[in-house]
């Protein structure tokens, strides 16, 4: 009787060992799991969606946030470490406010931005107030204009003092026209690196001809 006792003990022994070593594991692949970055998901900007035919931001966000984003960038194995949309307007010379809504996803590499601008201005020929470095690009079938810009960099005070604005990194932007007869208005898509470099063209006209189409209302508007 004893030995089977201690036959039996020992059996149970190996089957708790086993147990407690599936329970561990377990718990590390969950551990794991739940410690790896996830890519961020849009965010609703402060301001009110904006009424009427306008996009908001939001929509844009969801335009741009796409799974394949980092891919159709370049960087496959990158996720979004931030994602959001903002509805904002600028005031005119005629006092009018024009809705100018924005969308943003910052990887670890690049920065995209997808903004729309309903200033009512066609884009065919504006290449002349984008400076020498801008040209014509079709895009899609509809007008666009291929420019260089800069991001604006800021910088804090350690004591506490007002901060300091400038030139930020260069950027490559694509204008497009809001509809394929070019009746005023824009979609803009921007695109930075974080280390300063100047961004190729081709991953720029890449993004945009996968975003845009997913902009609500793009084939309404053609």
């Amino acid at each position: 009787m004893t030995s089977a006792n201690a036959w039996g003990q020992a059996l149970a022994a190996v089957v708790l060992v086993g147990a407690l070593g599936a329970g561990f594991w377990g718990l590390a692949k969950t551990s794991a799991a739940e410690s790896e970055p996830k890519p961020a998901t849009c965010s609703d900007g402060e301001s009110p969606a904006p009424k009427g035919k306008h996009l908001s931001g939001a929509r844009l966000c969801q335009a741009l946030n796409r799974s394949d984003l980092a891919a159709l960038l370049g960087t496959p194995a990158e996720i979004a470490k931030t994602a959001s949309g903002s509805d904002s307007s600028i005031g005119s010379a005629g006092g009018k406010d024009i809705a100018t809504p924005q969308a943003q996803v910052e990887f670890e590499t690049y920065t995209v931005t997808l903004s729309a601008t309903y200033d009512g201005l066609p884009v065919a020929g504006s290449e002349g107030l984008l400076g020498s470095y801008a040209r014509p690009q079709n895009v899609l079938g509809r007008p666009g204009v291929l420019y260089s810009t800069r991001t604006i960099g800021i910088s804090f005070r350690l004591d506490g003092g007002d901060a300091d604005s400038g030139p930020g990194v260069p950027a490559r932007a694509l204008t497009v026209a809001l509809d394929a007869k070019d009746r005023g208005g824009s979609l803009d898509v921007t695109l930075w690196r974080a280390d300063g470099a100047v961004p190729d063209d081709a991953v720029l006209l890449r993004v945009a001809e996968s975003v845009l189409p997913r902009v609500p209302g793009w084939k309404a508007r053609g």
